[in-house]
């Protein structure tokens, strides 16, 4: 018998100039995706007077997102949009604060680096590269800047692999040509010198020294399956002919990020967990001596992951994002003792920007996406409010968070989102919505980025439905043992969670047994698939680009890495490898209609997992249906088939569950 238990905690509303949700009239339908605004990529001017950030819109009549910049005062006021046209990307401020710098294509082909006088306005293509920029940073002096780029391939020619990581989603298969290296550009005649040249290394993360002599970076190798997962740091000289000299080793984290202490004797960085662990992976905030070569883990007795190091102007402390059970808080971690300082109260911050003794965040909660904030003492002032119109024509549900014991007795948290029209003492059809990663968690935010899950769940609350958000082991947020435990083990604990939580909801009363549903994207169906195959309860079932064979797609994704050091290759570990495939060799106990779902590209699970499960399915006469979204990779990035894309969702639900 599950432990019943309801947590109700209060978490502040911080968009309060939103209508009260008693005056919203209508649910969230797919259309809406092309009127949400997304907010990202947060930068303050180096005298703390300014952020900027990008708004990104999908647009219906292109059939393409597009991403702007815009500005707000930290003293608040309307923002304003700075570009317009072809979307930016990566935007950065000038050390000396006179320009604003991003990546676009505005000229056609290729992406190339532009400035914008802050002054004047005067906008500026400082680049004239063929390749791809994949990432840059500013000299202090503000007259170069390091560019990470890779050559691209040439579609005439054969494409020639020789590495044991030899895909990416996203990127596509990987030649030497993906391989990125270093340049220097000089701002005011677009020279370009070369700086890293190794064929057998990506070099990537660039920034400068303080004193703008060195530039350090992350290098990866693909060649031998003992170097990867691994980042190099690497520290080169701005002089001519200098060699990089590598700093250190570690295993990579999920996220990272570099960052000089002001006074230029430490580096700040993110370390992983070993391959074995590469899906559970908490990133461990260190730093490392650049005189003495000493390296300190600061947060290894924290047990939670940090993201988003920036090193205090006084070079004393390096503020950090906390991921902690459904939130994301800002904290500052002391260099001097490692103490951990929290910055502000429950929230889900997932950008952190400081300077000149002011700091700003992106935060959401479960009524607001992701929006700029001023942090002070500890409170947030709202410095921007892009979709606060949509929200206040909307309804949606109430989010809680829910706590019950698993199978074995293990205590699992999550979230459970009322229906929109949520009367008490009647039952509800229910869904339970499974997060990906496995690493990762659903959260107190209503992010609407391909990646989570938060503001598709609210698209079902707001048409009638019941949904669970379970924080299923093997996620993040609970801790290192919490997410290692499912290692070699997939489909085991999770799908126990799972099942737990949604007897949780059926003896709360709020449940209707006879309506269940089940789907997820990524992991999420992965899980899908598994939970179908373990329990007859689901009349319906979603899962997008997952899959049930795990044994059939290996080598066919990005992460024969993880699997190799995980579950061990399939000619030693036969049994496992069969035993993680269960849904598809148990296919016979499968009754759950089911919709698939898959871009055409996608090499993180690859369409075959889906067609597989689809083709296994129909053979055995269960209702079931194949979508494929052509040109895509593993998350969809075009409007019009994210659209798609939740019209069936409510439409695959709805068949079978609203009745």
């Amino acid at each position: 018998m599950h432990s019943l238990r309801l947590l109700r905690i209060a978490v502040p509303l911080i968009v309060c100039a939103i209508l009260p949700a008693a005056l919203a009239a209508r649910p969230l339908v797919p259309a809406d995706w092309y009127r949400f605004q997304s907010v990202s990529d947060l930068r303050i001017a180096p005298d703390g007077s300014a952020l900027v950030y990008l708004v990104t819109r999908n647009d219906q009549v292109s059939d393409e997102s597009n991403a702007q910049l815009w500005l707000v005062p930290w003293s608040g006021g309307p923002g304003k949009q700075l570009t317009h046209g072809a979307s930016v990307d990566d935007p950065r401020f000038s050390p000396d604060g006179r320009y604003l710098s991003f990546l676009s294509a505005r000229s056609g082909g290729d992406e190339q680096l532009w400035t914008l006088a802050r002054g004047s306005g005067t906008l500026r293509q400082i680049s004239h590269l063929r390749g791809e920029i994949v990432g840059y940073a500013w000299s202090p002096d503000s007259k170069r800047i390091v560019l990470s780029m890779r050559a691209g391939e040439d579609s005439a020619r054969p494409l020639v692999l020789n590495a044991l990581h030899f895909k990416d989603n996203k990127i596509g298969y990987l030649t030497a040509n993906a391989r990125a290296h270093l340049f220097v550009l000089n701002v005011a005649d677009g020279g370009l010198k070369p700086l890293t040249a190794d064929p057998a290394r990506s070099d990537e993360l660039p920034q400068f020294s303080p004193d703008g002599r060195a530039i350090v970076f992350v290098g990866h190798r693909f060649d031998t399956a003992q170097q990867l997962g691994v980042d190099e740091l690497y520290l080169v000289s701005t002089a001519a002919d200098a060699k990089p000299r590598l700093l250190l080793s570690l295993w990579a984290p999920n996220y990272q990020r570099l960052s000089f202490s002001p006074d230029g004797t430490l580096l700040a960085f993110l370390k992983g967990d070993e391959l074995k662990y590469n899906g559970y992976i908490l990133d461990q905030l260190g730093v490392i001596d650049l005189t003495s070569g000493k390296v300190r883990l600061l947060t290894a007795a924290l047990d939670r992951a940090v993201e988003t190091p920036v090193f205090t102007a006084d070079s004393r402390a390096i503020a950090v994002t906390v991921e902690d059970d459904g939130y994301q808080y800002p904290a500052r971690v002391r260099l001097a003792d490692g103490q951990l300082e929290r910055l502000g109260g429950p929230m889900v911050a997932t950008e952190l920007a400081s300077a000149a003794g002011h700091t700003a965040v992106l935060v959401s909660d479960d009524r607001s996406p992701l929006e700029v904030y001023a942090l002070e003492q500890g409170k947030l002032r709202a410095l921007s409010a892009h979709n606060q119109a949509l929200l206040a024509e909307l309804s949606l549900g109430q989010v809680e968070d829910i706590s019950f014991k698993s199978r074995d007795g293990t205590e699992i948290h999550g979230q459970m989102v009322k229906p929109a029209n949520f009367s008490a003492g009647q039952r509800y059809p229910t869904l339970l919505w499974i997060h990906g990663g496995p690493v990762g968690q659903d959260d107190h935010s209503l992010q609407f980025d391909t990646d989570s899950t938060q503001l598709e769940r609210q698209l079902f609350a707001s048409h009638g439905y019941l949904v669970l958000a379970v924080n299923y082991r093997g996620g993040s947020g609970r801790g290192l043992a919490f997410a290692r435990s499912i290692a070699g083990d997939w489909g085991h604990k999770e799908v126990e969670d799972l099942l737990a939580g949604v007897d949780f909801a059926v003896a709360t009363g709020i449940a209707d047994p006879a309506r269940l549903g089940v789907g997820g994207w990524s992991y999420g169906a992965i899980l899908t698939d598994y939970c179908i195959a373990s329990d007859a309860r689901f009349k319906a079932a979603i899962s997008g680009a997952g899959s049930g064979n795990q044994l059939a797609t290996y080598g066919t994704d990005d992460s024969i890495e993880q699997y190799n050091a995980e579950l061990g290759p399939p000619w030693s570990a036969q049994s496992t490898w069969l035993k993680v495939s269960y849904p598809f060799f148990h296919a016979d106990r499968i009754h759950t209609p089911t919709l698939f779902m898959s871009g055409a590209l996608d090499m993180r699970v690859p369409l075959a997992g889906s067609e597989q499960m689809y083709a296994a399915l129909r053979t055995l006469g269960v209702p079931s249906e194949l979508v494929v979204y052509p040109g895509e990779w593993h998350t969809l990035s075009r409007p019009s088939f994210l659209v798609d894309q939740y019209e069936r969702y409510l439409d695959w639900m709805d068949r079978y569950l609203q009745h």
